[in-house]
């Protein structure tokens, strides 16, 4: 079982208030209790004095491909065990880990995987499933992803990915009538679908969104640019209300002016920061490996095929936090949702994750006021805890 925790000496951020000076206790993976001041005398407990350090929820990235040398698509537990290592460093407590666009056999194999490592993972973010990205895209929008392997949504090679009950978020260009069908089927399954790597239109994206699509991918990024007479993917998903937008804020992606058009647009319940991080991520510059036949170098903080074309991000979610911050001119306590509360929201686990509120899963990031993380502690076991 797991030991009750009690952080003391925190600044802590709910949904309903700040407590300048505050406590919370956790009871196994669970929240127990929280409150202002010094704590209660509590039996059997571990105390951790936080010294005035901000608690706020464990980042959930629901965007991320991997890190520290590994990825999904390695289709080995081992790998995944050593991303969620790794993320946990960065302060996130569950992520989705996603594939890209590649052989029905190499995405069926990782899915497989993926699906048999969810749970927490030794001093690790919890792996709660998995984000198809591809193959099911626009290869006119393709990014990094294999044009080779692009294809339409086949309808019995997409039911038996969806039929492994892992995949919780899935992104799909919606402006081929092939692929309308698997929104729908989504929708009624529970999985959340996001429009990517597209050339949509304005009204394409209006009729995704009838059928179930409620995210954006990588806003602004593979995707039709706003025009002021023809919208396209970018000035539907900023203007439907139904729609969550994702946001790689390493300033290389996006530039912090556009981060303020999207907060502006969008509010803060609607943005989710992702990381859309690569193996590359936590490894130096300089470092080149093989993607599927192609060279990815890292250089001034970003993944380039030799085309330099971007190839995923080596952002992590702390970096991101701190990037949006200071892009948007606004605070922890005001953005915080964007790391946690809004991806909860998304996939539909808010009932369990995304804020700290009694009765919730005791996923805790402490972090000091540059968002560098202290501590990160998922479902009640701190998995990292700096200079440890």
């Amino acid at each position: 079982m797991n030991s009750n925790l009690l952080i003391a000496n925190a600044r802590i951020i709910t949904p309903s208030a700040t407590y300048e000076r505050g406590w919370l206790l956790t009871n196994g993976d669970k929240i127990a209790l929280l409150g202002r001041g010094k704590p209660p005398d509590f039996m059997d407990v571990a105390t951790i004095d936080a010294h005035g350090l901000c608690a706020i929820p464990g980042f959930i990235d629901v965007h991320a491909h991997g890190g520290d040398g590994c990825e999904s698509m390695d289709a080995s537990p081992e790998s995944l065990r050593q991303i969620a290592q790794f993320y946990a460093k960065h302060g996130v407590t569950a992520f989705l880990a996603t594939t890209w666009t590649a052989s029905r056999e190499r995405i069926q194999a990782a899915l497989s995987v993926i699906a048999a490592a969810q749970g927490p993972q030794p001093n690790g973010a919890t792996l709660i499933g998995a984000h198809l990205e591809g193959p099911y895209l626009n290869p006119s929008r393709c990014g990094a992803q294999d044009t080779q392997q692009i294809r339409r949504a086949i309808e019995e090679e997409a039911r038996a990915f969806l039929d492994l009950n892992v995949i919780r978020l899935l992104a799909v260009a919606p402006e081929y009538q092939e692929n309308l069908w698997l929104i729908s089927e989504c929708a009624r399954r529970g999985i959340t679908v996001s429009a990517a790597h597209t050339a949509s239109t304005y009204e394409d994206i209006q009729l995704a969104v009838g059928l179930g699509l409620t995210q954006s991918t990588h806003t602004f990024n593979a995707m039709t640019p706003l025009n002021h007479r023809q919208p396209g993917s970018v000035g539907a998903v900023l203007t439907m209300p139904e729609i969550y937008c994702e946001l790689i804020a390493d300033n290389i992606h996006v530039h912090p002016a556009v981060m303020q058009i999207l907060l502006a647009a969008k509010g803060i319940e609607r943005v989710i920061l992702i990381t859309d991080a690569v193996r590359g991520a936590g490894l130096p510059a300089g470092t080149s490996y093989n993607q599927d036949g192609r060279i990815v170098t890292l250089r001034d903080g970003g993944a380039y095929l030799a085309d330099e074309t971007l190839a995923g991000s080596t952002l992590t979610m702390d970096r991101a936090f701190y990037n949006f911050i200071q892009a948007t001119h606004k605070s922890l306590d005001t953005l915080w949702p964007t790391t946690s509360l809004n991806a909860a929201q998304a996939l539909h686990i808010a009932h369990s994750k995304g804020s700290l509120e009694v009765g919730k899963d005791a996923d805790i990031v402490l972090v000091n006021k540059n968002i560098e993380v202290n501590m990160t502690i998922a479902q009640g076991k701190i998995v990292y805890r700096q200079n440890s």
